[in-house]
């Protein structure tokens, strides 16, 4: 495993809203992984869908100030391939309720070989490694 966890979008929102039942957890975690010299590295989808939530339940002003301070983080691309893997993934777990961006990071954590930063317990459903 490389020294890098793809981060989800769940932790990646608790480092925003203080209100969020994971928001310590998630900035004690931030602290953590600095401290071992691992990269947090999110795929553009995960920014995507981080962000709609940062957006419509904390407004447009804590938006643009979570935007400014994620997009340091190195940002990478699924490939047409870990599309179609995460269509297969969703499709092979019909009794989940696996989301198509989640199957996405699955795939592309797979193949970079990098475990994911998250709270969701789907990934260890996908038999995904998961970074604790």
């Amino acid at each position: 495993m490389t020294r890098a966890v793809l981060a989800d979008s769940g932790p990646l929102y608790a480092t925003a809203d203080e209100d969020d039942a994971y928001h310590e957890r998630a900035l004690q975690q931030l602290e953590k992984l600095a401290r071992d010299g691992r990269e947090v590295v999110i795929a553009y989808p995960t920014l995507l869908e981080a962000y709609g939530l940062v957006l419509f339940r904390m407004g447009t002003g804590a938006a643009l100030k979570w935007l400014a301070y994620i997009t340091d983080a190195p940002l990478v691309n699924p490939t047409q391939e870990d599309y179609r893997q995460a269509l297969t993934r969703v499709r092979s777990l019909p009794d989940q309720r696996i989301t198509l961006v989640d199957a996405t990071i699955g795939a592309l954590a797979t193949r970079l070989r990098f475990e994911v930063w998250t709270y969701d317990h789907h990934f260890d459903v996908m038999r995904v490694p998961v970074w604790r």
